[in-house]
């Protein structure tokens, strides 16, 4: 036979096919098994059909690259069809690899058989074992281009063999290498494998999206690939629709290295068409190995003993191309995002779909739980390892910290020990404001608050000492990390804030309150400001922060805590910049007398400061802070004289001090008027008085008396008792203050303005002291001072009556002239002549005397005061004078009673004055007021009287008036009508005269009062003043004439024309008639009101209300009242008269009409026509009594008063009524079909307005009872559907359809109507009534027509329970079982007698109803299938191998630990082969698993029952051995070779023979062989342990034998019975005496033997030498086995170990040849 290696690809393919597929040849019997196998395997791949590029990817990695070939992987999609096949786009995939060898080709047409089995440590990433198959998911027909193979495959079977997927077929032409070149670029050469796949239509747009979308990191984790592209070809690029990519990956500098660990930088860059430049990023790579711990291993895994993590920090942003960028690798991206600013990629065993990985399995938690080692060993190699890179730049690594919680909880535990690892490690750098770095554990450091790193950067620039940034042992964080970008991370890590004592003794330490510059020094007092709430209870208040200038005027420092003791020195401010050298100065002078220091000039103004170093938020914090925390107070001036104020403590000098800055503040407008004047109002004084020299209270200041007047007038101080001061001589010296000089002309002014200092005229008279010098004659001199004194306080306006005034109006000083005699008199007794006054006084002094002022005494100046002479009492005006003689007179008459002759003299003295033009008015004024006119009620003053004629008789009738006695004084008085006019007396009668009303008085007979009486009362209720007293009288009086009698106003009504009729219906209101008081009281309606008589219709209608509802009440309104009422009604309508509100609504509240239902509110009424006839059966509704009892016919005639009123008078109006008045009848055969339609008309008018109510709950609980006639009988309206048009899935009786034959056809044009009443309308939503109705039922093809329905409607049941399932036993028969007892499918026919299978009876398209829906259980499940053997343990002893079968294929694909532990606990047979189709079942402690099949068959047939569980006779991929072997090993089924104990028979000494092992020609060879498998780097065993090991073949002693070498095996069984067998092993190796038993051997013998013998001694060997590594024994095994049948021929046995990749090192040479040579010595 020709070689595969020198056949040419075209034969090798056809050979393939020749062979392998029988094609030519005889049908090949596992070619159908083939076929299925493939097809499943392609098709259950992933979940996603587009992840067959990831086995692409995943495969090129894998594949081998000549040396100096840069791996690439270019992808091409482009709408030519090359192949022919139809396609509108393909996919081309070129690959740099070394291309296909035959071997791959091989494999590519098999099934299971990747050339990449078992070399997960050679970097092989394959997993799933489908590679190159998974394209059928996107393609029919792939071809592959590759080292001269020119091949396709096809999906479909191939009609030559009848499978599909494998079979080989040769591609001459479409494509052609040509056709390849022309999309590739014809320019370019072609990589050496190209694979082709016409795109499956419905896929086009997939594969192009994922291609789109592919991520530039995908070659992160790729050890071979450096590049990969993504294009498009066509012919305009304008219609391309997949985003162009190119990646690239270069690795740049390897960093570090060690036995476990290596790092570098690696470089990716993505370059895509749509973007003009390339965007890349560098990574730091961390690749670290962990050795695999025993109970994390997996069976996928068996070979890996190392876990190679790595780990990649993007040192940039990282590439995307705007989609998620994916936190966990296995070699390619997953899909999970997991938060981590770093990417983890490791050999994870991923899901199905590979979009996450496995996180419960024990394999990948054992690669999680080294991957924070990982990170820690890099995080440290990053920070410490990148000598002389700035603080700056090593903080930017801590973003690498996973400070995001994962959305996968596993990977929070992985977060979490991250945490723990990195806080106990020295990781994080301290400041030390050196270049020498300090690292420190998180928790040993700690972060300044923001503001201080800006005091410490000043403090530096000014030369400060900076070494006691420490705290309880916590040193301060680099400045580079305490930022708020780092916030997180320093929380992540623990890193917490110093504590008050590191910034204590750093402010303490290097001298910043006293060494600062002024803007530093508030930068410091701000950060103290900002932080105070730490800082005011600890010590920082005890160190010296604040700045003073004391008396000296040097700076001092001050703490928080002095400045805020009650009693300590208190800081100031100046409210004012200009002002600061001012406060501080007079500080100085005062001594800092009230403790008061001011902070210096410079401070002061840093904090008023414009400048950019002193924000407005720093000074005012600052400003803040020292007022609220500091005791700092900001002052003015005034503020600042104010606190001096209680500070002076009666010092004489201090006090004149005070004078002094208060004055001269005042003048340089340091402080304003008003304040100066508060201050001097406070001021202390030196004065002259009995209690000290230094006064504060006072009333009033007075010059001294050096410089006064007031001494000349009253002499002594005659204000001491009322508080006025005299001041000290001391204010007219001049003195220095504050460094400036002041005289006396600068102070006094000031004392006399500003603090009040006065000397008369400007004084306030005493009116509390005596003022002795008016009781006596005044000088002239001392008479106009008191003048001059009287016209300054009358210009101030300060002249008031008291006793100063009354002392000079009443003393006795003023010089006057009396006829010839000069007197003193008071000025109250003087007059001032002027020439105005005439012959009065010629007149006038017939009767009294008048005292003149002497002008000749006081000269004309004394006219000049004629206003403080009035002001004091003199009179000097006309009237005054007629008043003196009218007061002189009144004086007389309160001595004696005035005669009839001295009332008529007053009465010719007025007339006489009348007759000389002189006005009597000051005269009558001073009489007209007092008692001296004689009337009938006694002697009243003229004002009160009235002069009486006959107008005045009604009101002499009704009241108590003061007529003059003209029995008295005669027919005389009469002729003095106008005089007494003049005086006041009333002469003339008015009705409006008021004191008819103000005297009224009711006679004791009021029955006798007349008519004109009656309107004169009203009268005067009109025009009196005092109206509301006369009402009070009278209201509580009967004396209005009524329909009823005499009534009290407030009991009366005034009725009007146009509404009296309101109180006609009930006779029981007085009413005032015309016919007793005549027409002219309907003018007074405005005064009656006013009495409380009803005039309005208001007051009207109120008091009907309350009347009405009395007798509504006490249900006594009668049938005439109702219709009187409605008459009435109807004529205010007519006259348009507006009722008032309360009327008509009392009206309608009021339960008054009576109704067939009691009395009722006339909106709750009904007034009943035909429309309602219909009703009647399903309701109880309040009809108006219409009946002759009740109102009669009659009522219908006040159809519109009672519609107004609120009656119901239209049918559609009374819908409402039906809500509460349905009443369904317990019988609902005598319910006519018209009174549901007269319902649902309701219902219409309802919906129509729902303001006039809705459909209750109370409703709805009345008419949800049987009484619809339906399909299935009498239903509750929520119990009923409607049959329509879209009900066509049903028929009429399959539910509970309202009956159209009984209702009519008009029943549907109320479907909304019907739905507002509970049916349901849309039959999609009446699910839950017809499956009510479910079990009614029981003809099957109804049933399933309603299954059909439900299942459209994705119907739900509401109790799962139920039993909702159909089994048919005919076509009307069968029972109702659930879920539980139901399977849809039993493809094997096993549960026939166990379950109900639905597939039996129904269609499949109620399969997915019966599954969702009704939950039923597709397949039977695995606990099915356990009670399914559990049976045939129990009824059955044998079972065909179908049934067999079947039920391993099912426990095989449902393998769970669940399982497990059901066969484990449950199984106690276990099935063994009888013959071909009959399976028995053996008790499970008898029967074993073949393992070793030289074991089996030694053991076949040697017990009358099968030894050996069953197994298939063909293996198949639904049910391969190796997986029904793991089953039985897990479930507890012993294996042959471990149940068997082994015994080596003795040998004859006799029959062995020695011979030299270094003499056999095999032997050096073997040792090679040995030697090289040893130094394999997996197996980690160095030179000596080689070597020792090689050395004890080299000591073996050899016997050969030529009997045969025996073993003996006994296998024991539950029954306690032992089998036993021999059987020749060929070779025996004895370890403890280092001999070697060998079976002579003939070379030349049959292969059997030859092969027989090279398993025995390649066994017996490997075991021998790596006893203590049992893994290995089977590979060591192998190769020897290859090396014996080689006959350890040199130089096969070295092209053997370079095949598998083993070498001898030098030192091993050098034992080998030194080994032999000795041997040949």
């Amino acid at each position: 036979m020709e070689s595969k290696t020198t056949m040419s690809p075209r034969d090798h393919v056809e050979e393939i096919r020749r062979v392998k597929f029988s094609i030519g040849g005889e049908p090949n019997p596992v070619r159908e098994d083939l076929h299925h196998a493939v097809k499943n395997l392609a098709g259950e791949l992933y979940a996603k059909d587009v992840h067959f590029l990831m086995e692409i990817i995943q495969n090129a990695e894998d594949n081998e690259y000549d040396e100096g070939v840069k791996p690439a992987l270019e992808f091409i999609v482009t709408a030519k069809d090359i192949t022919d096949t139809g396609a509108e786009a393909t996919l081309l995939i070129f690959n740099s690899e070394k291309g296909f060898s035959p071997k791959n080709v091989e494999s590519i047409c098999s099934i299971g058989r990747s050339t990449k089995k078992g070399q997960r440590k050679k970097g092989y990433i394959g997993e799933k074992g489908i590679g190159f198959k998974s394209v059928f998911l996107i393609t029919a027909q792939p071809y592959i281009f590759s080292n001269g193979y020119q091949i396709k495959f096809s999906e479909e079977p191939c009609p030559e063999c009848d499978i599909g997927y494998i079979v080989p077929e040769w591609v001459d032409e479409s494509p052609t290498l040509a056709d390849i070149r022309e999309i590739y670029g014809s320019a370019l050469a072609l990589p050496t494998t190209t694979i082709i796949l016409p795109l499956k239509s419905d896929k086009v747009e997939a594969v192009k999206q994922q291609l789109s979308n592919i991520h530039p990191e995908v070659l992160l984790f790729l050890s071979k690939i450096q590049h990969l592209s993504v294009r498009e070809h066509g012919e305009d690029s304008k219609q391309n629709t997949v985003s162009a990519v190119s990646i690239s990956s270069e690795t740049e500098l390897v960093v570090r290295k060690n036995i476990a660990a290596e790092s570098f930088m690696l470089r990716l860059s993505a370059a895509e068409k749509s973007k003009s430049s390339e965007t890349e990023c560098n990574y730091y790579m961390w690749r670290q190995k962990f050795p695999v711990k025993h109970e994390n291993r997996v069976d996928r895994r068996m070979e890996v003993d190392e876990w190679l993590i790595t780990l990649a920090f993007p040192m940039e942003r990282r590439l995307n191309r705007g989609t998620t960028s994916p936190g966990i690798y296995a070699f390619l991206p997953t899909e999970m995002v997991t938060n981590f600013p770093f990417i983890i990629q490791a050999d994870f065993l991923l899901a199905s779909s590979r979009e996450t990985i496995l996180l419960d399995n024990k394999w990948n938690q054992g690669i999680l739980d080294v991957v924070p080692s990982a990170f820690a060993s890099a995080f440290d190699s990053l920070v410490k390892g990148s000598e002389g890179v700035p603080a700056s730049t090593l903080a930017t690594f801590f973003n690498f910290l996973p400070t995001e919680s994962s959305p996968y909880a596993k990977l929070n535990g992985v977060r979490d020990s991250i945490r723990n690892k990195i806080v106990q490690e020295n990781i994080i750098p301290s400041e030390s404001f050196s270049d020498q770095m300090f690292f420190h554990k998180p928790c040993e450091v700690g972060r300044m608050l923001p503001a201080f790193w800006d005091i410490l950067t000043r403090a530096r620039k000014q030369g400060m000492t900076l070494h006691n940034l420490s705290s309880n042992g916590k040193s301060a964080l680099n400045s580079a990390f305490d930022r708020d970008d780092y916030e997180a991370i320093l929380e992540f890590l623990g890193v917490t804030y110093m504590d008050s004592g590191c910034y204590i003794k750093c402010i303490q330490s290097s001298n910043m309150a006293s060494g600062f510059p002024e803007c530093d020094y508030l930068k410091l007092l701000c950060f103290l400001a900002d932080s105070w709430t730490s800082f005011q209870r600890t010590n920082m208040k005890n160190v010296p922060l604040l700045r003073l200038v004391i008396q000296d005027g040097n700076i001092s420092l001050l703490s928080v805590a002095e400045a805020t003791q009650h009693s300590g020195k208190k800081i100031c401010l100046s409210y004012d910049s200009t002002h600061i050298p001012w406060l501080i100065d007079w500080n100085k002078e005062f001594r800092h007398v009230a403790n008061h220091f001011f902070m210096p000039k410079a401070t002061q103004e840093a904090l008023r400061s414009s400048a950019t170093t002193n924000t407005n938020r720093e000074r005012n914090t600052v400003s803040n802070w020292l007022n609220e925390h500091a005791g700092v107070r900001t002052v003015n001036v005034n503020d600042y004289a104010e606190e001096l104020l209680g500070s002076l403590n009666n010092d004489r000098r201090l006090v004149l001090a005070f004078a002094h800055f208060v004055h001269r503040s005042l003048s340089k407008h340091c402080i304003s008027r008003d304040e100066g004047k508060n201050l001097c109002k406070k001021m202390p004084l030196l004065v002259t008085n009995n209690s000290g020299c230094v006064t504060t209270g006072r009333s009033g200041v007075l010059v001294p008396a050096k410089v006064s007047k007031w001494v000349k007038l009253v002499g002594s101080n005659p204000w001491e008792q009322k508080g006025y001061v005299e001041l000290q001589e001391d204010y007219l010296l001049g003195g220095i203050f504050a460094g400036v000089y002041s005289s006396a002309n600068d102070i006094f002014p000031f004392l006399v303005q500003h603090v009040g200092a006065s000397d008369i005229p400007y004084l306030c008279p005493p009116d509390d002291a005596s003022f002795p010098a008016v009781y006596s004659p005044l000088t002239k001199e001392n008479a106009f001072l008191l003048l001059d004194w009287v016209r300054n306080l009358r210009s101030s306006r300060v002249l008031a009556d008291g006793k100063f005034l009354e002392c000079i109006k009443e003393g006795e000083w003023l010089r006057t002239q009396i006829g010839c005699s000069t007197r003193y008199k008071p000025p109250s007794h003087s007059f001032l002549f002027t020439p105005d006054w005439g012959n009065l006084l010629q007149t006038g002094s017939q009767m009294v005397d008048i005292p003149l002022i002497d002008q000749g005494f006081y000269g004309n100046r004394i006219s000049d005061y004629k206003e403080e002479l009035k002001a004091i009492g003199v009179m000097s005006e006309f009237g005054e004078a007629c008043k003196y003689i009218g007061d002189r007179l009144m004086h007389l008459a309160s001595n004696t009673n005035l005669t009839r002759a001295n009332v008529f003299s007053i009465l010719n003295f007025i007339r006489f004055l009348r007759s000389k033009y002189l006005s009597p008015q000051d005269f009558i004024n001073s009489i007209k007021g007092r008692k001296w006119l004689v009337t009938c009620l006694g002697e009243r003053p003229p004002v009160e009287c009235i002069l009486y004629d006959v107008n005045w008789k009604a009101a002499a009738q009704i009241s108590s008036l003061p007529f003059i006695d003209q029995q008295y004084y005669g027919e005389e008085i009469l002729n003095f009508r106008e005089e007494l006019q003049l005086l006041g007396v009333v002469v003339s009668f008015s009705p409006s005269d008021n004191r008819v009303a103000d005297n009224l008085r009711l006679p004791s007979n009021l029955s006798s009062l007349t008519d004109e009486a009656i309107l004169l009362i009203l009268q005067c209720i009109r025009s009196s003043n005092s109206s509301d007293r006369l009402v009070s009288i009278l209201a509580r009086r009967s004396w209005l004439k009524t329909s009823l009698g005499l009534k009290s106003p407030g009991e009366c009504f005034l009725p009007d024309s146009e509404w009296g009729c309101i109180l006609k219906v009930f006779n029981c209101f007085p009413l005032i008639s015309q016919d007793f008081c005549g027409k002219a009281v309907s003018e007074y309606k405005s005064e009656l009101k006013k009495l409380g008589v009803k005039v309005d219709l208001e007051e009207a209608a109120k008091a009907f209300t309350r009347a009405f509802k009395d007798r509504a009440s006490s249900s006594s309104i009668t049938k005439e009242n109702v219709f009187t009422l409605l008459t009435c009604f109807r004529e205010l309508k007519q006259k348009s008269i507006r009722i008032p509100l309360d009327l008509p609504q009392s009206i309608c509240e009021c339960k008054w009409l009576q109704t067939r239902l009691g009395l009722k509110t006339p909106k709750d009424s009904i007034l009943f026509n035909s429309d309602w006839e219909h009703l009647l059966p399903i309701s109880w509704l309040p009809f108006i009594d219409d009946t002759e009892k009740g109102y009669g016919g009659r009522i219908r005639e006040y159809k519109d008063e009672l519609k107004a009123l609120g009656v119901t008078v239209e049918f559609r109006k009374g819908a409402k009524f039906i809500t509460s008045g349905i009443i369904i009848p317990s019988n609902p055969a005598g319910v006519p079909p018209e009174s549901l339609i007269a319902l649902l008309k309701c219902i219409r008018h309802l919906l129509e307005k729902p303001s006039d109510g809705d459909l209750t709950k109370e409703f709805h609980d009345r008419i949800n009872k049987k009484w619809l006639n339906t399909s299935l009988g009498y239903r509750a309206p929520a119990q009923c559907l409607l049959f329509g048009l879209n009900s066509s899935d049903l028929q009429r009786g399959d539910g509970p359809f309202i009956s159209e034959e009984f209702y009519g056809s008009v029943l549907t044009s109320y479907k909304k109507e019907l739905n507002a009443i509970g049916l349901t309308i849309d039959v999609s939503k009446g699910c839950q009534l017809i499956a009510s109705e479910l079990h009614s039922h029981s003809n099957f093809n109804t049933i399933a027509r309603i299954y059909n329905y439900l299942m459209k409607f994705e119907w739900k049941p509401k109790k799962e329970d139920d039993n909702w399932i159909w089994i048919p036993n005919g076509s009307d028969d069968g029972e109702w079982v659930s879920r539980h007892e139901c399977v849809l499918h039993d493809k094997d026919g096993l549960f026939g007698q166990q379950l109900n299978v639905l597939d039996k009876h129904y269609g499949k398209q109620l399969f997915s109803f019966f599954s969702s829906t009704l939950e039923v259980k597709n397949h039977p499940s695995v606990d099915d299938y356990w009670k399914l053997w559990s049976g045939w343990e129990y009824s059955r002893d044998e079972l065909t191998s179908a049934e067999c079968l079947a039920f391993w294929v099912f426990i095989s694909k449902h393998w769970s630990s669940k399982t497990q532990k059901f066969l484990l606990d449950g199984l106690t047979k276990l099935p063994v082969s009888a013959d071909a189709d009959t399976v028995l079942l053996i008790d499970k402690d008898n029967v074993f698993i073949p393992d070793d099949l030289l074991l089996k068959h030694l053991f076949e047939g040697s017990s009358a029952d099968p030894l050996f569980v069953w197994y298939p006779q063909r293996s198949s991929s639904s049910l391969p051995w190796t997986n029904l072997h793991g089953i039985y090993s897990s479930i507890g089924v012993r294996s042959i070779s471990e149940s068997v104990h082994k015994k080596e028979r003795l040998l004859s000494d006799e029959l062995l023979k020695e011979i030299n092992p270094t003499e056999l020609p095999i032997w050096k060879e073997l040792i090679r062989l040995v030697l090289a498998f040893l130094a394999d780097p997996s197996l980690d065993i160095d030179a000596n342990r080689r070597q020792h090991t090689a050395k004890a073949l080299l000591d073996l002693n050899v016997f050969e034998t030529k009997d045969p070498i025996l073993v003996s095996y006994s296998l024991e069984l539950s029954s306690g019975k032992t089998i036993e067998r021999n059987a020749s092993r060929k070779i025996r190796w004895d370890r403890e005496t280092s001999i070697l038993f060998t079976q002579c051997m003939d070379r030349s013998s049959n292969h059997k033997d030859n092969i027989e013998f090279a398993t025995y001694f390649s066994q017996v060997v490997a075991e021998g030498l790596l006893w203590d590594k049992e893994e290995r024994i089977e590979d060591l095994s192998e190769l020897i086995k290859l090396g014996w049948l080689l006959e350890f021929e040199e130089e096969a046995i070295g092209f053997l170990l370079k095949s598998k990749n083993l070498q001898l090192f030098t030192e091993d040479e050098e034992f080998l040849q030194s080994a032999f040579s000795q041997k040949s010595l």
